[in-house]
């Protein structure tokens, strides 16, 4: 592998492993619901980044698979807990009613 290219993914894994940390941070700490899902959303997009770097890195494109499969996976679960939350918000506006 190029050094400069080497040096360049070892950088970019640190900074998404700092994004990572502060994702947790705002999943653990929220204020509020649909901040909890984005950040699990941001979680999901940042691993799916680090994997396809390990890819780069480890020069083994059979992660590129892995990390295709997790953002399906990240993108079905933040669907669902979008519909989730919209449910829970019109039951309790219509409980109100």
């Amino acid at each position: 592998m190029i050094p400069f290219l080497q040096i360049c993914i070892e950088i970019a894994l640190g900074v998404l492993l700092l994004a990572l940390v502060l994702a947790s941070v705002r999943i653990l700490r929220g204020p509020s619901l649909p901040d909890r899902i984005i950040a699990v959303d941001l979680f999901g997009t940042l691993c799916v980044a680090a994997i396809a770097l390990l890819a780069l890195y480890t020069d083994q494109p059979v992660f590129i698979d892995a990390a295709i499969a997790l953002a399906l996976v990240a993108f079905f679960g933040t669907v669902a807990y979008a519909r989730f939350v919209e449910r829970r918000t019109v039951e309790e506006t219509n409980a109100d009613d």
